[in-house]
């Protein structure tokens, strides 16, 4: 018992949420900084604010040594009063050169993390389905959201603030040598040394952020699937054991977050120890050399608030480089997703597909879903224009894997299939995706009214033509009977509907896209025996002059096919129409036989 429990806590591990060890690498640091590109304004008006910034930071403290060793040790009120409007005219340029740099940063960071989330989400959109079989939604909705909503303070704050800490770093350093050398040299010597400090937690800052972003991963892969499969969970009472699940990844999440943040805090502390180290060389020096009159007071007190500016951006750079490992992780998942090639894609050759007849010719088609494991051996048939195919066979026989090859969701391995003589990896895939129309048995239904979702199998259809498709598959009874008709809102995946309605639905959906070849994948299976029988009728008129493939297991359903292929083992083991293979005798007629025994 105690053993199973330890597995249930276990945390799911999914492939490509493996932790990803690499080192520190400018390219990729390129690469994330090149979305910057697209807003050199927002860039250089950031930079002009940062240089008024700079400005003060560089002028002020020398004024301020400047009036103590002038204006107050010569007792010149004059002078002193024209010090201090030159000082608050600094700090007034400082005020409006701050805000305007903040407005300035938080446009480009959220412009870049606009451009980088459209960009990774429109990449999502071009992958292949063997990349979504391998995946969880919930890990897929880390990497858009989270992995991307992570890089916001790098590009917010990180890299402009780093320029305008970089040349406040320069500029003091050349004005601190300038002014006394000897004080500069024993200030400074101890950077070296935090240097060396700091260099020691970098590596385990960015391992151990890697891993707090693969827990957060699991997390919300965790919780997609647990509220997706919520009913099965209630059904089967299994909360406390999924409360238990999510406890333990709850917990090792929290774990992995605290030890990355015992590696990260030492940044500050580090830095504010250092700068006080710096301050305390100055003040036990800087007397020595007063007292040899080899110094002012004046210089003593800039020098003082050269030191205090100084070890400001050196902690703030600290923080910046804690950001840039931080993103570091996030961005290497990122460019994971964005590196993924495609495994269905057009061609340089590739060209549209003309207006089809329906003509489907397989051509000795070989597929494996994984290496070894063949789902179609040397399948050939020819399907012409206008008939309907019916698929059957047991589960795992090959009729899904026929249709999704047809709608080139996959590519098989060796072999050839045809539409009007056309190779279909030869032709544009929008081309032809747009003349072969699905309804499936798990039908989706987007949120919103039925208006959109019947519309979404053709967005420039007119209201008249929605509601013609909804009436011809007996779909406008029901929507007429809701209380907005086709305005009302079916909330997320149409929860609000029967499985009847919502397939209804799906049905009007496809033929509103008017398809060539329309493929039907057990898709009276989740129907009631009227709402079948309703749909029998409107396809009837709705298949006609179009090229059908049906999948059922119903078998009832299929008996007006103009060919029936029956698959066992990924072969197509009987061909034929209904009256046909029944009077062979065959592997068809002891389907339908099975079929009958059981409903009996």
């Amino acid at each position: 018992m105690k053993e199973s429990q330890e597995m249930l806590r276990a945390p799911f591990i999914y492939r490509d949420d493996e932790a990803l060890e690499k080192k520190f690498q400018l390219g990729q640091m390129r690469r994330l900084f090149a979305y910057m590109r697209p807003y050199p304004g927002i860039i250089f008006g950031a930079l002009g604010a940062t240089c008024g910034n700079i400005l003060v930071t560089l002028l002020a403290p020398y004024l301020v040594g400047h009036t103590i060793d002038t204006a107050i040790s010569h007792h010149q009120p004059r002078l002193l009063f024209l010090d201090g409007v030159i000082l608050l005219v600094l700090y007034i340029i400082n005020f409006f050169a701050s805000k305007f740099r903040i407005y300035m940063t938080n446009r480009l960071g959220q412009s870049v993390i606009q451009g980088l989330r459209r960009e990774l989400f429109s990449h999502v959109q071009t992958l292949s389905n063997d990349f979504f079989d391998s995946r969880p939604a919930g890990s897929i909705l880390v990497r858009i959201m989270n992995d991307v909503n992570s890089l916001q303070d790098l590009f917010t704050n990180g890299v402009v603030n780093s320029i305008t800490n970089m040349f406040t770093l320069i500029g003091i350093i050349i004005i601190m040598f300038t002014l006394n050398w000897r004080l500069s040299v024993i200030t400074l010597v101890i950077v070296p040394f935090m240097f060396l400090l700091s260099l020691r937690l970098t590596v385990q800052i960015r391992r151990s952020w890697q891993q707090v972003r693969l827990r957060l991963s699991r997390i919300n892969a965790h919780l997609a699937e647990g509220i997706q499969g919520m009913r099965v969970t209630e059904s089967y009472t299994r909360q406390e054991e999924n409360q238990q699940f999510f406890e333990g990844m709850n917990k090792d999440y929290m774990n992995r977050f605290m030890i990355a943040q015992r590696w990260s805090i030492p940044f500050g502390p580090l830095v504010n120890l250092t700068s006080a180290l710096g301050s305390a060389l100055l003040f036990f020096y800087g007397v020595h050399l007063l007292r040899a009159d080899l110094v002012t007071v004046g210089l003593l007190v800039s020098f003082a608030n050269y030191i205090g500016n100084f070890w400001t951006p050196i902690g703030q750079l600290g923080q910046v480089y804690n950001q840039l490992l931080v993103a570091m992780a996030s961005s290497e998942r990122i460019f994971q997703y964005l590196d993924t090639k495609a495994m269905i894609k057009d061609s340089a050759q590739s060209k549209p597909l003309p207006k089809i007849q329906g003509t489907v010719q397989f051509e000795n088609v070989v597929f494996e879903y994984e290496t070894g494991r063949r789902a179609l051996n040397d399948v050939s048939f020819t399907v012409q224009p206008g008939q309907t195919i019916a698929l059957v066979g047991h589960t795992g026989a090959g009729k899904s894997t026929v249709i999704n090859l047809l709608s080139r969701f996959y590519d098989p391995v060796s072999g050839h299939i045809r539409i009007d003589g056309h190779d279909i990896r030869d032709v544009d895939l929008d081309s032809l995706r747009s003349q072969v129309g699905m309804v499936l048995q798990e039908t989706f239904i987007f949120s919103g009214t039925i208006m959109d979702n019947i519309r979404y199998g053709n967005p420039a259809a007119t209201d008249e033509e929605v509601k013609a498709a909804a009436k011809a598959i007996y779909a406008d009874e029901f929507i007429q009977g809701l209380e907005n008709g086709y305005e009302t809102e079916v909330r997320e995946r149409g929860s609000r509907l029967s499985q009847g309605e919502r397939q209804l639905i799906s049905f009007a959906r496809a033929i509103l896209a008017d398809p060539r070849v329309l493929i039907l994948d057990e898709a009276t299976a989740s129907i009631d025996t009227y709402t079948e029988h309703l749909i029998q009728k409107g396809l009837q008129v709705l298949l006609k002059g179009r090229t059908a493939f049906v999948v059922a297991h119903r078998l009832s359903t299929i008996r007006d096919a103009d060919q029936i292929l029956v698959f066992d083992n990924g072969q197509i083991v009987e061909a034929g129409t209904h009256e046909s293979l029944m009077a062979d005798g065959g592997y068809y007629y002891s389907l339908v036989e099975a079929q009958y025994r059981f409903l009996a």
